[in-house]
């Protein structure tokens, strides 16, 4: 199937007092970047959500944005450190006799000293949040993925129908272009009569000129090499997956044989042919853009 490389997707799951929130948008970009956005304490799973995301995202940039609340009691202790406070008292106590001064140390403001009393988190259950992280990203990606699927299928209609009006130009050039090869013999023929008078033409010059000149304008080998890559276009619409670079590569090639067309070419109308060609080819390069 078609992915657009543009996109959105959003979870939120509430989980053993764990609320995550997962949101994701894309932009094209030639290759896979993804831009993390989430609380310091989940740092720890970096790794293991950009792995997850490749299975589901091979190109565009994308913005993952997380959120973390923890719904269940604060999980703390606090601690008393008794060397801590002995080494405050033993200093106190000698500034007493150095400076002889009273000793007025009271227990409360021992205690305001730092260290005394110090606040340890218990260690996270890191298996139980990504237990639950997990879900919200898969979740989130497949939206995400749904999203790029179901624009991608509206680019593919509008590929084909341009492919399809390509095809029309293309198959005008090919009928157009041994008519004027015939048209420029007769202009000759016509051309030499009246130079010549009564004397007859030598039609081996004749001949001669005009293949000269078809040689010149031959265009059937860009218009093999066109309908070669209109067809490998849509084969490659049809058949889905991961094509945005192989669809840029074939319309290089097609503007490529439309200007060796537009440059060999003297006639007015399949001038015009291959200026609406060429419009044409950039329009669905633009939308290639867009193709995963």
């Amino acid at each position: 199937m078609i992915k657009s490389m543009t996109g959105f997707g959003r979870c939120e799951i509430c989980e053993d007092n764990r609320k995550f929130t997962v949101e994701m948008k894309s932009v094209n970009h030639r290759y896979l970047d993804v831009n993390l956005k989430m609380p310091k304490k989940l740092n720890f799973f970096e790794a293991a959500i950009r792995n997850l995301l490749k299975e589901y995202i091979q190109r565009g940039k994308v913005d993952v944005f997380i959120t973390y609340e923890d719904l269940g009691q604060e999980k703390v202790s606090i601690r008393y450190n008794k060397d801590v406070a002995a080494k405050y008292l033993d200093y106190l106590r000698q500034m007493s006799a150095d400076f002889g001064l009273e000793d007025d140390t009271k227990l409360s403001s021992l205690a305001r000293f730092p260290e005394v009393f110090s606040m340890e988190e218990e260690e996270p259950d890191e298996e139980g949040i990504w237990k639950t992280l997990e879900k919200a990203l898969r979740s989130a990606a497949e939206g995400f993925v749904t999203a790029r699927v179901r624009e991608g299928e509206a680019l593919k209609t509008d590929l084909c129908a341009k492919l399809d009006e390509m095809k029309g130009y293309v198959d005008f050039i090919e009928e157009r272009s041994p008519q004027i090869v015939s048209e420029y013999r007769q202009k000759l023929t016509q051309r030499v009569q009246e130079l010549l008078g009564d004397v007859k033409a030598d039609e081996s010059r004749l001949l001669t000129e005009v293949t000269v000149y078809a040689d010149k304008i031959c265009v059937d080998e860009e218009i093999v090499r066109l309908q070669s890559h209109i067809s490998a276009m849509k084969k490659s619409l049809t058949d889905g997956e991961s094509i945005g670079r192989k669809l840029d590569f074939l319309a290089q090639e097609m503007n490529r044989e439309a200007n060796t067309i537009l440059s060999k070419t003297t006639d007015l109308e399949l001038s015009n042919c291959g200026i609406e060609l060429k419009t044409l080819i950039e329009k669905v390069r633009e939308q290639i853009q867009n193709i995963e």
